[in-house]
């Protein structure tokens, strides 16, 4: 772990989704970039997702663990070397603290845009209200939520899901680095909502982010409020 001037605390860590997502968070917290690398594929589901929406035959045939996160959102499939996975946690009273949970998740956005426009990827925050679509209490990329970016195209290209407590928020965030992963959801999951159009929808609406891995993090880094 490496604490920079500005008080950030910035942590690389390697797991299992499982573990990566059931990591404790320390007391007392200080503001702090957890850097996550899964050791093997894994279909993540939101805190509230029905376990009937996943199709056990074809996770278990492609080899994925499955886990459930505590925070809020829908399926998110996380693969080595094919997305970056931060977490971005703060205790409660932090000046980036914000009691209102959309608003909360705006300087996250924020600092997600800053780092990809410094890297020469336009980017802008939704700051709107949640836009749903059939799909989205069950896909994280199928609906944008207050704070996620997208590109210029309006396309989404980092997902943001929080969990609260009292004493502090973890944000966590990813973005695919190569050919959208998401659209894959559609091999894994069994939904009862149009699922014929949901790998269209997730295509159309999806990008990837065209950078190495180690340079966004130096840019995240470069780029947390001081």
């Amino acid at each position: 772990m490496t604490v920079l001037p500005s008080g950030w605390a910035v942590d690389e860590r390697r797991g299992t989704a499982g573990a990566l997502h059931a990591a404790e968070v320390p007391t007392p917290l200080v503001p702090s970039m957890w850097v996550l690398e899964a050791t093997a594929p894994a279909l993540v589901l939101g805190s509230a997702q029905p376990d009937d929406d996943v199709d056990r035959t074809a996770v278990e045939a492609r080899g994925l663990e499955v886990v459930r996160r505590r925070s809020g959102g829908g399926a998110v499939l996380v693969v080595p070397d094919a997305c970056l996975w931060v977490d971005l946690l703060i205790p409660a009273g932090h000046d980036l603290w914000d009691e209102d949970v959309g608003r909360a998740m705006h300087w996250v956005g924020e600092l997600w845009a800053e780092a990809l426009g410094a890297l020469g990827v336009a980017a802008r925050v939704h700051r709107g209200p949640m836009v749903r679509t059939p799909w989205s209490r069950h896909v994280c990329f199928a609906g944008l939520g207050p704070g996620e970016v997208v590109d210029p195209a309006g396309r989404k290209v980092v997902g943001i899901s929080q969990r609260r407590t009292r004493a502090w928020a973890r944000f966590q965030t990813v973005a695919d680095l190569g050919p959208v992963r998401q659209a894959a959801l559609v091999d894994v999951l069994q939904l009862d909502v149009a699922p014929d159009g949901l790998g269209a929808h997730l295509t159309a609406t999806t990008a990837a982010v065209d950078r190495d891995a180690r340079d966004l993090v130096a840019a995240l880094v470069a780029h947390l409020p001081g």
